[in-house]
């Protein structure tokens, strides 16, 4: 029998997971924090009061993205179906709470788990080197849960920031080496296109970027760019008390205006709606926005995404930002499905609205870098 696990539980689950395990083993806090947090279901399967197997998935907040954190059946009982069921269980648990796509990984050594996400139309589309505890790599793959709804987007490149500081230039890297796959994206040019993007201060510590910075940076290495921004100036001074780091936000910014204007890039003050967004997709365009990063993780800070491809129903998302405290991979952060209404109401930030964003293009046939 299948049924959702409780905190009476953690004992038991424990104990599977030591005689299942020698690497990367959950703890007692570690169960007992999925059973009590909101957006994660523990299930296990039981006969006459003994636990035969158990099944962890996590859910990200706002989005149609499920991910199979970790599944296990005692050896005894395997063979059984047993973790077929409880996979084929937290998939429609997952479609209950508007997950459309789950996702995983799983030991590259391990061939027989391999073959029951296959049989379950499982598809491999990453591996990741040295993922383990004992530096054995792994497959990321993932499964369609409503294919009637969407089709497979196009996974497009993906960067993960390596400071707090440096999301937008992260999505910047991403986009700008989908159009020139021969680029070269590494630590060394993120902290560049930050250096000449950043806007010096934000509420503490190294500033973050702005639309009009990025763009200037793209800019420079060649490619068309479009760029829609409300009163960048504002959403970046608001954010420091010192009058001192306000003026030289005020000037960073009108140096900003001034070189997109010598460059003839027009800055539009309309925000680009999730159909604008499709528009540009459509025309090979590649957009990076700023949105509020509560409606995706719950901390209210301004936080850069890549936008890659839609479908019927998705709108489908890069985020840079992987954040290990929350129990994330880089198999949570690509290919974010988001419906477009919401979407729209990430892009508009804080109560008086503000938005950023660009469209990166491909490089000007005149460009040299």
């Amino acid at each position: 029998m299948i049924r959702d696990a409780e905190l009476s539980d953690v004992p038991a689950l424990v104990e599977l997971e030591e005689r299942c395990f020698e690497t990367d083993l959950l703890s007692p806090r570690s169960f007992r924090h999925f059973l009590i947090r909101g957006n994660a279901d523990v299930f296990l399967d039981e006969e006459d009061g003994v636990l035969r197997g158990y099944c962890i998935v996590l859910y990200h907040r706002n989005t149609s993205l499920a991910r199979l954190y970790s599944m296990a059946v005692a050896s005894k009982y395997r063979k059984q179906g047993i973790a077929g069921a409880l996979l084929l269980y937290a998939e429609q648990r997952a479609l209950a709470e508007g997950a459309t796509r789950m996702r995983l990984e799983v030991n590259q050594a391990n061939k027989a788990a391999q073959r029951l996400y296959r049989s379950l139309g499982y598809d491999k589309f990453a591996v990741v080197l040295d993922y383990y505890e004992d530096h054995a790599n792994a497959l990321r793959m993932e499964k369609d849960l409503a294919p009637h709804l969407a089709p497979d987007p196009e996974h497009a490149p993906y960067y993960r920031q390596t400071l707090d500081f440096t999301c937008g230039p992260a999505c910047l890297l991403m986009a700008m080496k989908a159009h020139d796959p021969e680029m070269k994206a590494d630590r060394s040019l993120e902290i560049q296109l930050w250096r000449e993007s950043t806007t010096v201060f934000m509420t503490s510590g190294l500033g973050g970027c702005g639309a009009l910075g990025l763009a200037l940076a793209a800019m420079r290495r060649g490619f068309e760019i479009e760029v829609s921004v409300s009163n960048e100036t504002e959403i970046f001074v608001n954010s420091v008390r010192s009058e001192e780091k306000k003026e030289v936000i005020r000037l960073v910014e009108q140096q900003f205006v001034r070189e997109l204007a010598q460059a003839g890039v027009l800055i539009r003050r309309r925000p680009l709606t999730a159909k604008d967004i499709k528009e540009r997709l459509k025309r090979d365009g590649i957009p990076v926005a700023l949105i509020s990063s509560y409606r995706l993780t719950g901390e209210k800070v301004p936080h850069w995404i890549k936008i890659t491809s839609f479908d019927d129903r998705f709108i489908y998302i890069n985020d840079p930002f992987v954040d290990p405290e929350e129990d994330r991979t880089e198999t949570d952060c690509i290919g974010i499905p988001i419906v477009p209404q919401e979407l729209d109401r990430m892009m508009r930030l804080g109560r008086r609205k503000h938005f950023a964003s660009l469209i990166v293009y491909p490089k000007r046939k005149d460009a040299t870098l």
